[in-house]
């Protein structure tokens, strides 16, 4: 009943006398982070053809690639100051040292194995924690946006909240789980634990954000995020290939990534 009166609250402007507005920015981030667990049933579906799998890899690729885009084109407006073409260069440094240590302190993990004798295998437990921990950096700084202006008054937006970060963390939930298609399924408390390192910052960002805000905290995680991306495609489109050794199979693998980017532009224009 309590969170219904609040919801109300909420659709009628954002007034709530007897907490205030930060109660309300709390269950909008609520919101926000625990809907990439929309995507979750995905993996507990009857097991995929080879043909599904192929597509929907490559779907959760494309995701990935227009996220990077999309990541990029928020923190270039910081790096770069309005009207300007000459970009602030504390900040640029910051970007590139956060992108380069990210991708190798990933590269380390992933290869010390190797490094001591064995041989590198693809693990989907291990792929799907990267892919978590990029989504995670993501929403931390959408976050950390969303709460820095929720704390100068952004108000009435509950339904924009509502649908378009909800479809948004739904797609960036899928990448999460597309290490594990056409293979083994994962334990529910693992996958879930995934899901949550992706979603949970999402709150931590929108408290920081709306006490401090920072042009230095949203790009460093806006590169610790590309980072993590783009590193973690690297590995998905090598098993896509390598799936994919059939004329037909090649086919779904371009048809699933460009419509994979395409449902990110949609969603992001929601």
């Amino acid at each position: 009943m309590q969170s219904f009166l609040l919801l109300q609250c909420i659709m009628r402007g954002g007034i709530l006398t007897f907490h205030g507005s930060y109660l309300e920015m709390i269950f909008l981030l609520l919101i926000m982070g625990f809907s990439i667990y929309l995507s979750f049933p995905i993996i507990f579906h009857r097991n995929l053809t080879a043909r599904s799998s192929v597509l929907l890899v490559s779907f959760a690729v494309g995701i990935l690639v227009f996220l990077m885009g999309d990541i990029f084109s928020d923190v270039s407006t910081v790096i770069y100051p309005s009207g300007s073409y000459i970009a602030n260069g504390w900040l640029s440094i910051t970007f590139f040292l956060s992108v380069a240590l990210i991708f190798a302190l990933l590269y380390l993990i992933e290869n010390r194995r190797k490094s001591a004798g064995k041989p590198g295998a693809y693990i989907p437990g291990k792929v799907a924690l990267i892919v978590a921990n990029g989504m995670g950096l993501q929403n931390l700084t959408e976050g950390l946006v969303f709460g820095a202006d929720y704390a100068v008054g952004l108000t009435g937006v509950f339904l924009v909240i509502l649908v378009g970060f909800t479809l948004q963390n739904f797609t960036e939930g899928f990448p999460i789980v597309s290490p594990y298609l056409g293979r083994e399924r994962p334990k529910v408390a693992l996958l879930a634990g995934f899901y949550f390192i992706g979603g949970f910052p999402t709150i931590i960002g929108g408290m920081i954000g709306y006490s401090y805000s920072s042009a230095l905290f949203e790009v460093l995680f806006d590169g610790l995020a590309i980072g993590a991306i783009l590193y973690v495609i690297i590995p998905m489109l090598r098993t896509l290939f390598r799936q994919a050794d059939t004329g037909y199979l090649q086919k779904l693998l371009y048809i699933g990534m460009v419509l994979g980017f395409l449902a990110g532009f949609a969603v992001n224009a929601v």
